[in-house]
């Protein structure tokens, strides 16, 4: 792990320096002793055991994020995606299961909240209360003007109802709240100003899921649909009070969610690289390890290679959002190199196991299929290719138009 460089001008220092190190090397003693060990139990019964549910929330890891003043932790940015990428050294489902807490989540609140919202759900999140994002629907993602979900007031008092469905949401099946956005204007209005966000707890009437989607990878992590019938709520579960910036919160939150989707792959790269290290000085072929095999090496030296780059991006970018710079752009090319060259390490990692990284016996197989959702979820590889390119087309007119 790159340890933490400080800076007495960063806008967001977070825990202090010592006490941050001491967690955290507490936190890499715990993924590899007890988190790695379990992970046999997770993938044979597709879940997160008891047991480990309740030391993480015993550790405070729900709620990490949250500021010291409502009771948690505070890490900043950079802090945070250390937290996340040394949990996701192990299996992506036990950073799954407390990630959209400390990430969209709580970042909603912070960017977006109303005071009085803050103090309701801050102290459910550090307890370990599970949260999950609805924005996806069936025929929409990215393209909120074809969000069907819909919020209109109750005509019976000063809340809203709530219809529609949302799909592919992380935690639904078990989540005890929802952040749901839902278009509170019939016309798409620029700036997305038609949508807006609830705070929905997930044992609202009204508010079901679907049975846990079968996946290619990520044994443990659950998504579901979550469909709304007429559901209501109060008018404090507007989000921030105010129609219309739902769109916007979600963004906001959406970037750091692919910090931590980043962060993340990175780890995940890691750990795949460390286990072809580790074969490729058992196995041997023609009477010595494949690992003295010069095109072995090559895979393995690619590998060191993009993940060095990775974690250099990943502090670069996380100091930066600590700095209160616009990192919008950085965080999405983050998300994007991070995931895809997970993408390539994994693939590297079966060919260094050959014919052993196709059985389900041995690990690499398994990483290649944990490995391929992080170019997809909180954004596409190519949606958020077009992110960036508007983003340096904005600059470029800045100082050319």
């Amino acid at each position: 792990m790159n340890a933490p460089i400080s800076n007495p001008a960063r806008t967001n220092p977070g825990m202090d320096e010592e006490s941050f190190e001491q967690f955290a090397e507490q936190l890499q003693r715990y993924v590899r002793e007890r988190l790695i060990p379990a992970e046999r139990d997770v993938i044979e019964n597709d879940r997160v055991p008891d047991d480990i549910l309740n030391e993480m929330r015993e550790m405070g890891l729900f709620g990490i994020s949250v500021p010291e003043e409502y009771g948690g932790a505070g890490l900043n940015t950079r802090q945070y995606a250390r937290v996340v990428n040394i949990m996701s050294y192990a299996a992506p489902a036990f950073r799954s299961i407390f990630s959209i807490n400390i990430g969209m989540f709580a970042s909603a609140l912070k960017n977006g909240g109303t005071e009085a919202q803050r103090q309701e759900w801050y102290p459910k999140l550090i307890e370990g209360k599970i949260a999950c994002f609805g924005l996806t629907e069936p025929g929409s993602g990215s393209d909120s003007a074809a969000m069907q979900t819909t919020a209109v007031p109750d005509p019976d008092g000063n809340g809203w109802i709530l219809n529609g469905s949302k799909r592919y949401i992380t935690n639904a099946p078990h989540a005890d709240v929802a952040l749901i956005m839902a278009r509170t204007e019939k016309e798409a209005l620029p700036k997305n100003a038609h949508v807006s966000a609830f705070i929905v707890p997930m044992d609202t009437r009204g508010i079901s899921t679907g049975s846990p989607d079968r996946k290619m990878g990520q044994a443990g992590s659950h998504i579901s649909d979550i469909m709304l019938d007429d559901v209501k709520v109060p008018g404090d579960a507007l989000l921030g009070g105010e129609t219309g910036q739902g769109f916007r919160f979600a963004m906001q939150s959406l970037d750091n969610g692919r910090i931590s989707v980043g962060a993340a792959a990175t780890a995940y790269a890691r750990r795949a690289l460390d286990s072809a290290l580790r074969y490729a000085n058992e196995r041997k072929a023609f009477g010595e390890p494949i690992a003295r095999f010069q095109l072995i090496q090559a895979m393995l030296a690619d590998s060191e290679t993009e993940i060095y780059a990775a974690e250099c991006m990943m502090k670069d970018v996380t100091e930066r959002v600590d700095r209160g710079e616009n990192t919008i752009a950085k965080a999405a090319a983050f998300k994007v190199f991070a995931s895809e060259m997970c993408g390539r390490v994994v693939d590297r990692v079966v060919q260094i196991y050959g014919g052993a990284g196709y059985l389900a016996e041995y690990d690499a197989e398994r990483f290649y299929r944990d490995a391929r959702i992080y170019r997809i979820y909180e954004g596409t590889t190519q949606i958020l290719q077009l992110q960036i390119a508007k983003h340096m087309l904005r600059e470029w007119e800045k100082v050319h138009g």
